[in-house]
């Protein structure tokens, strides 16, 4: 395994955005595609990790958004809710 040093600070649409420094380890092959990546997209590692980490926590709360929306459909008084909204609703948008 190879360990992974970072730390940084930098500006953002004006706000200074405070950093912490994190320590990690990756397994040699990730790390070697990481390298790669990083001098391919002339872009610093800890700005790939940044990136793909944003994009799977996106993800992480895509999928509780589906399975909530899954288990509400499920929910024999929540879709009557959602009927009684809609009802409410189509009379205002005839009015």
């Amino acid at each position: 395994m190879a360990e992974l040093y970072f730390s940084f600070i930098f500006v953002f649409h004006k706000y200074n955005i405070q950093m912490t420094t994190f320590t990690s380890t990756l397994p040699d092959e990730l790390l070697s595609k990481l390298n790669k990546a990083a001098k391919a997209l002339s872009l610093p590692k800890n700005k790939i990790i940044e990136k793909a980490l944003q994009i799977y926590l996106d993800q992480l709360k895509r999928a509780e958004y589906v399975k909530s929306y899954k288990m509400a459909s499920q929910d024999s008084d929540i879709l009557s809710m959602a009927e009684e909204g809609m009802e409410d609703y189509l009379k205002q948008i005839q009015e």
